[in-house]
Protein backbone atom coordinates (compact mmCIF):
# COMPACT_ATOMS: atom_id res chain seq x y z
CA UNK A 1 0.00 0.00 0.00
CA UNK A 2 1.44 3.28 -1.41
CA UNK A 3 1.94 6.18 1.74
CA UNK A 4 -0.38 8.23 -0.44
CA UNK A 5 -3.15 5.95 0.42
CA UNK A 6 -2.46 5.76 3.83
CA UNK A 7 -4.55 9.16 4.99
CA UNK A 8 -7.33 8.82 3.00
CA UNK A 9 -7.52 5.08 5.07
CA UNK A 10 -6.82 6.57 8.41
CA UNK A 11 -8.98 9.25 7.97
CA UNK A 12 -12.22 6.20 6.81
CA UNK A 13 -11.46 4.24 9.97
CA UNK A 14 -11.66 7.27 12.33
CA UNK A 15 -15.01 8.12 10.52
CA UNK A 16 -16.34 4.61 10.74
CA UNK A 17 -15.06 4.65 14.71
CA UNK A 18 -16.91 7.82 14.96
CA UNK A 19 -19.81 6.51 13.43
CA UNK A 20 -19.90 3.24 16.22
CA UNK A 21 -19.50 5.32 18.97
CA UNK A 22 -22.14 7.97 17.87
CA UNK A 23 -24.16 4.34 17.40
CA UNK A 24 -23.28 3.48 20.54
CA UNK A 25 -24.15 6.67 22.76
CA UNK A 26 -28.02 6.43 20.46
CA UNK A 27 -28.28 3.20 22.02
CA UNK A 28 -27.44 3.99 25.70
CA UNK A 29 -30.15 7.04 25.66
CA UNK A 30 -32.32 4.87 24.25
CA UNK A 31 -31.96 2.23 27.12
CA UNK A 32 -32.07 4.71 29.27
CA UNK A 33 -35.54 5.85 27.99
CA UNK A 34 -36.77 2.23 28.11
CA UNK A 35 -35.71 1.99 31.88
CA UNK A 36 -36.72 5.52 32.88
CA UNK A 37 -40.16 4.68 31.39
CA UNK A 38 -40.37 1.22 33.18
CA UNK A 39 -39.85 2.44 36.51
CA UNK A 40 -42.24 5.13 35.72
CA UNK A 41 -45.01 2.61 34.63
CA UNK A 42 -43.75 0.42 38.00
CA UNK A 43 -43.72 3.51 40.35
CA UNK A 44 -47.43 4.29 38.93
CA UNK A 45 -48.85 0.72 39.16
CA UNK A 46 -48.32 0.64 43.41
CA UNK A 47 -52.14 0.94 44.64
CA UNK A 48 -54.73 -1.15 44.43
CA UNK A 49 -56.79 -2.48 41.66
CA UNK A 50 -59.55 -5.06 40.32
CA UNK A 51 -58.57 -7.98 38.47
CA UNK A 52 -61.52 -9.29 36.70
CA UNK A 53 -63.44 -11.06 33.82
CA UNK A 54 -64.51 -8.19 30.59
CA UNK A 55 -68.19 -8.04 31.52
CA UNK A 56 -66.30 -8.09 35.49
CA UNK A 57 -69.15 -10.64 36.62
CA UNK A 58 -66.10 -12.08 38.51
CA UNK A 59 -63.71 -10.00 40.07
CA UNK A 60 -60.35 -9.70 42.46
CA UNK A 61 -58.21 -6.74 44.23
CA UNK A 62 -54.97 -7.01 43.63
CA UNK A 63 -52.91 -4.88 46.05
CA UNK A 64 -49.42 -4.41 43.85
CA UNK A 65 -46.48 -2.74 46.10
CA UNK A 66 -43.48 -1.71 45.68
CA UNK A 67 -41.11 -4.11 47.75
CA UNK A 68 -38.95 -6.69 46.47
CA UNK A 69 -39.26 -10.25 46.59
CA UNK A 70 -37.05 -13.21 45.25
CA UNK A 71 -40.02 -13.74 42.76
CA UNK A 72 -40.08 -10.02 41.87
CA UNK A 73 -42.27 -7.18 43.06
CA UNK A 74 -44.67 -8.22 46.10
CA UNK A 75 -48.43 -7.69 46.01
CA UNK A 76 -51.18 -9.18 47.80
CA UNK A 77 -54.55 -10.74 46.88
CA UNK A 78 -58.12 -10.17 48.58
CA UNK A 79 -59.85 -13.36 50.03
CA UNK A 80 -62.08 -15.07 47.61
CA UNK A 81 -59.78 -14.32 44.50
CA UNK A 82 -58.77 -18.35 43.88
CA UNK A 83 -62.73 -18.78 43.59
CA UNK A 84 -63.44 -15.87 41.52
CA UNK A 85 -60.58 -16.21 38.92
CA UNK A 86 -58.96 -19.43 39.50
CA UNK A 87 -55.95 -18.89 38.03
CA UNK A 88 -54.52 -16.34 40.35
CA UNK A 89 -54.10 -18.83 43.00
CA UNK A 90 -50.50 -19.33 40.58
CA UNK A 91 -49.72 -15.35 41.26
CA UNK A 92 -47.30 -14.45 43.31
CA UNK A 93 -45.27 -11.29 42.00
CA UNK A 94 -45.76 -8.36 39.36
CA UNK A 95 -43.23 -7.11 37.36
CA UNK A 96 -43.14 -4.38 34.68
CA UNK A 97 -41.50 -5.89 31.26
CA UNK A 98 -40.51 -3.55 28.39
CA UNK A 99 -42.56 -0.24 27.77
CA UNK A 100 -45.79 -0.80 28.99
CA UNK A 101 -45.99 -4.50 29.85
CA UNK A 102 -47.58 -5.12 33.59
CA UNK A 103 -46.78 -8.93 34.14
CA UNK A 104 -48.25 -10.81 37.39
CA UNK A 105 -46.26 -13.97 37.22
CA UNK A 106 -45.58 -17.36 39.08
CA UNK A 107 -42.91 -18.06 41.44
CA UNK A 108 -40.78 -19.33 38.49
CA UNK A 109 -40.90 -15.40 36.92
CA UNK A 110 -43.38 -17.36 34.19
CA UNK A 111 -46.39 -15.04 33.66
CA UNK A 112 -49.78 -15.64 34.23
CA UNK A 113 -51.25 -12.80 32.62
CA UNK A 114 -49.68 -9.87 30.58
CA UNK A 115 -51.76 -6.86 30.57
CA UNK A 116 -51.39 -3.55 28.93
CA UNK A 117 -52.98 -0.15 29.03
CA UNK A 118 -55.79 0.30 26.75
CA UNK A 119 -57.45 3.09 28.35
CA UNK A 120 -56.28 5.42 31.09
CA UNK A 121 -55.94 3.50 34.41
CA UNK A 122 -57.34 0.17 32.54
CA UNK A 123 -55.32 -2.67 31.22
CA UNK A 124 -56.33 -5.63 29.00
CA UNK A 125 -54.46 -8.95 29.10
CA UNK A 126 -55.63 -12.73 27.12
CA UNK A 127 -55.45 -15.76 28.58
CA UNK A 128 -56.10 -18.19 25.59
CA UNK A 129 -58.61 -20.38 26.33
CA UNK A 130 -60.45 -18.10 28.77
CA UNK A 131 -60.80 -14.97 27.17
CA UNK A 132 -60.06 -11.13 27.72
CA UNK A 133 -59.05 -10.17 31.33
CA UNK A 134 -59.36 -6.17 32.76
CA UNK A 135 -57.00 -4.78 35.60
CA UNK A 136 -58.36 -1.31 36.44
CA UNK A 137 -57.77 1.31 39.67
CA UNK A 138 -59.70 -0.22 42.10
CA UNK A 139 -61.21 3.78 42.99
CA UNK A 140 -62.33 3.87 39.41
CA UNK A 141 -63.67 0.44 39.12
CA UNK A 142 -65.80 1.14 42.48
CA UNK A 143 -66.79 4.60 41.21
CA UNK A 144 -67.82 3.45 37.99
CA UNK A 145 -70.26 0.45 40.01
CA UNK A 146 -71.94 3.32 41.64
CA UNK A 147 -72.37 5.62 38.74
CA UNK A 148 -74.67 2.23 38.04
CA UNK A 149 -77.07 2.72 40.92
CA UNK A 150 -77.81 6.21 39.26
CA UNK A 151 -78.86 4.59 36.60
CA UNK A 152 -81.54 2.91 37.35
CA UNK A 153 -85.05 4.48 37.17
CA UNK A 154 -87.53 5.51 33.78
CA UNK A 155 -85.74 6.09 30.36
CA UNK A 156 -87.05 7.29 26.93
CA UNK A 157 -85.39 6.21 23.82
CA UNK A 158 -85.54 8.84 21.15
CA UNK A 159 -84.81 9.75 17.97
CA UNK A 160 -82.32 12.49 17.39
CA UNK A 161 -84.83 14.60 16.32
CA UNK A 162 -86.31 14.73 19.70
CA UNK A 163 -89.21 11.92 18.72
CA UNK A 164 -89.65 9.35 21.51
CA UNK A 165 -90.02 6.01 20.18
CA UNK A 166 -89.65 3.82 23.69
CA UNK A 167 -90.29 3.55 27.25
CA UNK A 168 -88.32 1.22 29.28
CA UNK A 169 -86.72 0.52 32.83
CA UNK A 170 -83.97 0.48 34.33
CA UNK A 171 -83.67 -1.90 37.44
CA UNK A 172 -81.33 -3.25 40.03
CA UNK A 173 -82.71 -6.55 40.14
CA UNK A 174 -79.94 -8.88 39.56
CA UNK A 175 -79.86 -11.36 36.97
CA UNK A 176 -78.45 -15.16 36.86
CA UNK A 177 -75.18 -13.31 35.97
CA UNK A 178 -73.91 -10.72 38.46
CA UNK A 179 -73.63 -7.05 37.65
CA UNK A 180 -75.89 -7.25 35.00
CA UNK A 181 -79.74 -5.99 35.53
CA UNK A 182 -83.17 -6.79 34.21
CA UNK A 183 -85.09 -4.37 31.87
CA UNK A 184 -88.80 -3.87 30.76
CA UNK A 185 -89.92 -1.92 27.60
CA UNK A 186 -93.13 -0.01 28.50
CA UNK A 187 -95.95 -0.73 25.86
CA UNK A 188 -96.35 0.72 22.37
CA UNK A 189 -92.63 0.60 21.57
CA UNK A 190 -91.81 0.80 18.31
CA UNK A 191 -90.83 -1.63 16.13
CA UNK A 192 -87.14 -1.66 15.57
CA UNK A 193 -86.58 -1.71 19.89
CA UNK A 194 -89.75 -4.29 20.33
CA UNK A 195 -87.86 -6.65 17.54
CA UNK A 196 -84.86 -5.76 19.78
CA UNK A 197 -86.11 -6.65 22.98
CA UNK A 198 -83.54 -5.88 25.78
CA UNK A 199 -83.74 -8.30 28.61
CA UNK A 200 -80.62 -6.69 30.89
CA UNK A 201 -78.82 -3.86 31.39
CA UNK A 202 -74.87 -3.48 32.58
CA UNK A 203 -72.18 -0.89 32.79
CA UNK A 204 -69.19 -2.58 31.00
CA UNK A 205 -65.72 -0.10 30.56
CA UNK A 206 -68.22 3.25 30.83
CA UNK A 207 -70.48 2.22 28.35
CA UNK A 208 -74.46 1.38 29.03
CA UNK A 209 -75.19 -1.95 27.11
CA UNK A 210 -78.56 -3.31 26.68
CA UNK A 211 -78.93 -6.91 25.50
CA UNK A 212 -81.59 -9.22 24.19
CA UNK A 213 -82.09 -12.95 25.35
CA UNK A 214 -80.15 -13.87 21.87
CA UNK A 215 -77.23 -12.27 22.62
CA UNK A 216 -77.53 -9.09 20.70
CA UNK A 217 -75.94 -6.20 22.39
CA UNK A 218 -76.60 -2.31 21.82
CA UNK A 219 -74.03 0.05 23.32
CA UNK A 220 -74.49 3.44 24.22
CA UNK A 221 -71.85 6.22 25.75
CA UNK A 222 -72.72 9.12 27.63
CA UNK A 223 -72.63 12.41 25.63
CA UNK A 224 -71.91 16.07 26.60
CA UNK A 225 -75.77 16.46 27.14
CA UNK A 226 -76.17 14.15 30.35
CA UNK A 227 -78.00 11.47 27.85
CA UNK A 228 -76.66 8.34 26.48
CA UNK A 229 -75.76 8.23 22.42
CA UNK A 230 -76.18 4.53 21.09
CA UNK A 231 -72.80 3.61 19.19
CA UNK A 232 -71.45 3.51 16.47
CA UNK A 233 -73.42 6.90 15.67
CA UNK A 234 -75.37 7.05 12.68
CA UNK A 235 -77.17 9.99 10.99
CA UNK A 236 -80.43 9.09 12.44
CA UNK A 237 -79.15 8.52 16.59
CA UNK A 238 -80.67 7.07 19.35
CA UNK A 239 -80.68 8.57 22.27
CA UNK A 240 -81.56 7.52 25.92
CA UNK A 241 -82.76 10.31 28.22
CA UNK A 242 -84.18 10.33 31.70
CA UNK A 243 -87.91 10.77 32.64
Amino acid sequence: MSRAALPGLTRRLLIGRACLLALAAVLMIASDAVAQDARSLTKEMVGEWELSTAGRDKTCIVTLKSDSTPQGLKLELDKGCGNALPFTKSIVAWSVKGLDIVRLQDAAGQSVIDVTEVESGIFEGLRQGEGVYLLQNLAAARALSKSADQLIGDWAMVRGSGKSICGLTLTNTETNTPENFAVYLKPRCDPLVAAFAPTVWRIERGELLLQSAKGEIWRFEADDNAQWRRIPDSADPLLLTRQ
